[in-house]
């Protein structure tokens, strides 16, 4: 009942933190502009937070679900709930910084805050991101080895070419369309679902009546979701992109215009729950279908996303077998992207590079080539024959000691009225972040005792 309660109250301020407050309005409800509703124009709404949220479940964090529900069945099913909230406020918060400002995450630290501090977080996301990289690629390369035969080495090379050039020379508007239908992907994960038989009462009782064995192994795989689901990367992402849709429809940041600021928090708002809404009903989708097939049949250790796919073969059919391998190449299509074009945009703020997707190649060769780098040298890991799950742990390790310091420097950046203006975080907001501040924090220091 105890965690029942905390997951409760942490949705509460989670949904009032990033609700529009009447001040932030700004433009009388007569002047604002004319909602465009049906399905539609609420496709059009969604953006920077969609992409994000699905991007949050690249084949890495496929591979923890997968564990997670091979290891422990149901029973930590109510952890999509529970970090639900708080993924959402924090990325609220990103994206509310780069709205306002005009400046992503890096470039506001460069700005406002003492060097040390941009070049140990710059450092720790670089190294962290192309750890994951690596990881990523080399599920992309072992899932399609899987379902087609082949070498994956070669796979995971040409997935990593093919993504720095779709990057590097796509169109910003196009591109931003491309990785908006990737996220159609991830629904091979719930057909997952409906194609195994599903215990659906003790499914969803799981899902909605948290359940907690103080044990080891359970503290780790509670490490091992939030760390996965609240990464730092997704944070300069989402801000870098709110500021490419600022450049793209040609406005200017919320603290030159507050008067815009109700409308653009509202499509924030929905933007954002709408993406980690998207990215937990996925990552339920796959710990519900490992723990039907997996778990059910004895198969308890999981370790990569490929593994994953490879087990469920014998025991759920083909079918199930391919679309999971679909979702991890599709997933992982969207992810390699953001966590290259995340480093890129760091990088590039930190030295004050021009920057940006909607750029052409010549116009920011630096940022690009940062880009081309961190995907070049995920791929070399593999080339190398590094240990997959050691490069996970230590991804792991390296986004839990930056999480929570971030999380920290993005609240107080968000309190500051000197970088905000008028529009610092409402109380709700403060409340709801820096919840998720502190149980990341918890997290990460449970990761260290632990481990």
């Amino acid at each position: 009942m105890r965690w029942a309660q905390g997951a409760a109250s942490s949705a509460t301020a989670a949904n009032e933190s990033i609700m529009v407050e009447p001040s932030e309005a700004g433009t009388p409800p007569t002047e604002r502009p004319r909602r465009k509703w049906g399905a539609l124009g609420f496709l059009r709404t969604l953006g920077p937070g969609l992409v994000t949220g699905a991007a949050d479940d690249d084949p890495s964090g496929i591979a923890t679900y997968s564990q997670v529900g091979a290891q422990f069945g149901y029973g930590l099913a109510w952890t999509m709930l529970f970090s639900f909230p708080l993924m959402t406020v924090i990325q609220a918060v990103s994206a509310r910084i780069g709205r306002v400002t005009g400046y992503g995450i890096a470039q506001n630290l460069r700005r406002h805050y003492n060097p040390w501090l941009l070049r140990s977080v710059v450092l720790l996301l670089l190294v962290a991101n192309v750890i994951n990289l690596g990881a990523d690629l080399g599920a992309m390369g072992a899932a399609l080895g899987l379902l087609i035969g082949g070498p994956p080495l070669v796979y995971t090379v040409l997935f990593g070419i093919v993504c720095i050039l779709l990057e590097t020379f796509m169109s910003y508007d196009r591109y931003a369309a491309v990785l908006k239908w990737t996220t159609l992907s991830l629904f091979a994960y719930v057909a997952v679902v409906f194609s195994v038989h599903v215990p659906w009462g003790e499914a969803l009782f799981s899902t909605l009546v948290p359940q907690f064995v103080l044990d080891g192994p359970h503290a780790m795989a509670m490490v091992a979701v939030l760390g996965t689901t609240i990464s730092p990367y997704l944070f300069f992402w989402q801000a870098g992109q709110e500021v490419e849709e600022q450049h793209r429809r040609h406005v200017k940041p919320l603290c030159i215009t507050p008067r815009d600021a109700g409308p653009e928090l509202s499509r924030i708002r929905l933007d954002t729950i709408t993406g980690m809404g998207f990215s937990n009903l996925i990552a339920l989708s796959i710990i519900l279908a490992t723990a039907a097939t997996l778990n059910a049949n004895g198969v308890t250790d999981i370790q990569t996303s490929a593994q994953a796919a490879e087990a469920l073969r014998p025991v759920a059919g083909e079918f199930s077998f391919a679309l999971f391998s679909a979702g991890i190449i599709g997933t992982g299509m969207l992810a390699v992207p953001v966590l290259a074009g995340s480093a890129a945009y760091a990088v590039s703020e930190t030295f004050r590079w021009t920057e940006g997707l909607n750029r052409r190649p010549r116009e920011a060769k630096a940022f690009y080539a940062t880009i081309a780098v961190a995907t070049l040298g995920g791929v070399a890991l593999n080339l190398l024959g590094f240990d997959p799950i050691k490069a996970l742990y230590w991804s792991a390790v390296v986004n839990g000691v930056l999480a929570a310091p971030l999380m920290a420097v993005m609240m107080v950046i968000g309190m500051n009225p000197r970088i905000m203006g008028r529009l610092t975080l409402s109380r709700p907001a403060l409340v709801g972040g820096w919840l998720a501040t502190c149980v990341m924090a918890i997290v990460t220091l449970g990761f260290f005792v632990l481990s």
